[in-house]
């Protein structure tokens, strides 16, 4: 996902998973897996680097992640019913 993405700084690389997050309304999780990145790292570079890279663009994304937040424990709720419906 990161071929033919300009991305010389680690700021660079926050600017992409922010947007990615942004447009596709994606959860940390999801983005990681997309970029072959660990969790942790695309958290840090959203919520520490973003933030002075692009305060803006941090601001959008961490209302994604709030929304996130919130839906967590349906998802989790969802993922059980079906373990135990055998789907």
């Amino acid at each position: 996902m990161l071929e033919g993405v300009e991305m010389e700084t680690v700021e660079d690389r926050s600017i992409v998973l922010g947007r990615y997050i942004v447009e596709n309304n994606a959860t940390v999780r999801s983005t990681a897996k997309i970029f072959g990145i660990s969790k942790s790292t695309v958290h840090k570079d959203v919520t520490e680097r973003l933030r002075r890279a692009n305060p803006q663009l941090h601001g959008q994304v961490k209302h994604v992640l709030e929304i996130n937040k919130q839906e967590r424990h349906i998802r989790g709720g969802i993922a059980t019913r079906k373990k135990y419906r055998g789907e």
